[in-house]
């Protein structure tokens, strides 16, 4: 794949419920990858009912990962940060026509866990469709003795980090946390 260089995929422990998990590290060398990589994901069926944290450093490319996945899955017009509003909701078609919905958070600005429940977040989270997290440890932080991956029922996290060499590039680590994350993992690969 132009501009995407992977490497490895080994095993590492997750929890309890599922201890096996598929990790895949890619470098994206420029935008035009990252647009790559979006597209690739967008035809992975997997995705029409997964949850995927985006970690990284404010900067690290997770909102323009964001805005290529979802174009690469139809999304016209302006697609706007959810930074203030905490979340944005999409309806949008599989590569093979199945319609799903499609929220992206950006919980930087979560203020406790009253303002999680009271948006029903936990409703969301239960439901089917595709959720992409920008800054998943702020729940985590807001919630007792539960980590991210408990509390968002996350199947991929990906920390995006920018290379230090002075290039565009971006290293992403992907992780999976459940079958599901397995199989995409799998097909990124």
């Amino acid at each position: 794949m132009a501009g995407i260089n992977a490497s490895g995929a080994d095993t590492i422990g997750v929890d309890a419920a599922f201890t096996k998990g598929i990790v895949l590290q890619l470098e994206l060398i420029d935008e035009n990858a990252t647009a790559t990589l979006a597209q690739r994901m967008a035809r992975l069926p997997e995705l029409v009912d997964c949850c995927i944290e985006l970690r990284g450093d404010l900067g690290a490319g997770k909102t323009t990962f964001v805005r290529h996945l979802l174009r690469a899955l139809g999304v016209q017009g302006r697609i706007k940060s959810p930074t203030y509003a905490l979340v944005e909701l999409y309806e949008v078609a599989s590569a093979d026509g199945r319609h799903f919905s499609l929220w992206h958070f950006d919980f930087y600005r979560l203020q406790s866990p009253a303002e999680w429940e009271s948006a029903g977040f936990r409703d969301t989270f239960a439901s089917t469709g595709l959720k992409l997290v920008e800054w998943p440890d702020k729940v985590a932080d807001l919630m007792p003795n539960a980590s991210s991956v408990q509390v968002l029922t996350t199947d991929v996290a990906i920390k995006i980090e920018v290379m230090t060499d002075g290039s565009e590039s971006r290293k992403l680590d992907f992780s999976a946390h459940s079958p599901r994350g397995d199989a995409v993992l799998k097909a990124l690969a």
